[in-house]
């Protein structure tokens, strides 16, 4: 029930913090966009053993949760939920690649440890810079912006439908749970036994929730096109902010800044 309620009380602090006034929430919808992806194929492309060059590329998800106010704690809790996927794509590569690769203090390091810690570190920078673009952004706002880059329609329409009605879904589980406990006084949770009742339970209410959530929609016009609100256009300050972090993002992906810094001091 408190990882339900917690799921719940998620989605609407990401809300929330959408609408804050600070410079980065000010900043164009596209402009966050395009520095998103650009950030996110700048940190996979980077080679699988070099973490010192990635690692500089934490600048990015720092700087922006300090201009935009977002916590910290929040935004690092949701990242862990990632952590796992990544974990178990990298605990493959310690095992089958045994090279070495380097000692530190006489312990051996190879190639697939360093390999390990680098899936981790590109899942953070990933997942984080995703998180600060949904919390700065409104959901509305990045969804027209993926239509204005040829994203396929139904997709587009598919997240938003989804991320808007996640809460319903969760509302109508936490109902569901509520009455099962009711029901086994003394219950630590869901028996076994019952676990597929409960799903099928659910699987129905969902259906009969969604076509009654359609009929809802039908009748006050929807025609299978969402409606976006068009953002305004972008101003000379949102270029300079997009052509000043994509020039340093690739400076920091193809240069050796500390290297370069050094030799002028």
């Amino acid at each position: 029930m408190a990882n339900i309620s917690d799921s719940m009380n998620t989605i609407n602090s990401l809300e929330e913090m959408a609408e804050g006034k600070t410079i980065i929430h000010q900043l164009h919808p596209m402009v966050k966009l395009v520095i998103t992806l650009l950030y996110i194929v700048l940190v996979v492309s980077f080679d699988p053993y070099n973490i010192t060059g990635l690692v500089v590329l934490a600048f990015y998800p720092v700087i922006l949760m300090a201009l935009a106010e977002i916590p910290y704690k929040p935004l690092l809790t949701r990242m862990l939920v990632a952590l796992p996927f990544s974990f178990f794509a990298g605990i493959s590569n310690i095992i089958f690649n045994q090279n070495l690769a380097l000692m530190i203090g006489g312990i051996p390091i190879t190639y697939g440890v360093i390999s390990f810690f680098s899936i981790t570190i590109k899942t953070v920078f990933t997942v984080m810079a995703v998180l600060i673009l949904i919390a700065t952004t409104s959901l509305p706002q990045i969804s027209y912006q993926l239509l204005s880059i040829k994203v396929p329609k139904l997709i587009v329409e598919q997240i938003m439908l989804t991320y808007r009605y996640i809460s319903v879904l969760l509302e109508q589980v936490s109902n569901m749970y509520t009455a099962y406990m009711l029901r086994s006084p003394g219950g630590k949770g869901i028996k076994m036994k019952d676990m597929g009742i409960f799903v099928g339970q659910l699987l129905l209410k969902s259906f009969d929730r969604a076509e009654n959530i359609y009929y809802a929609m039908k009748c006050r016009g929807y025609d299978g096109h969402y409606l976006y609100a068009k953002p305004d256009p972008i101003k000379s300050a949102d270029w300079i902010f997009l052509l000043a972090t994509a020039f340093l993002l690739v400076m920091m992906r193809f240069f050796d800044l500390s290297q370069i810094i050094g030799s002028f001091l």
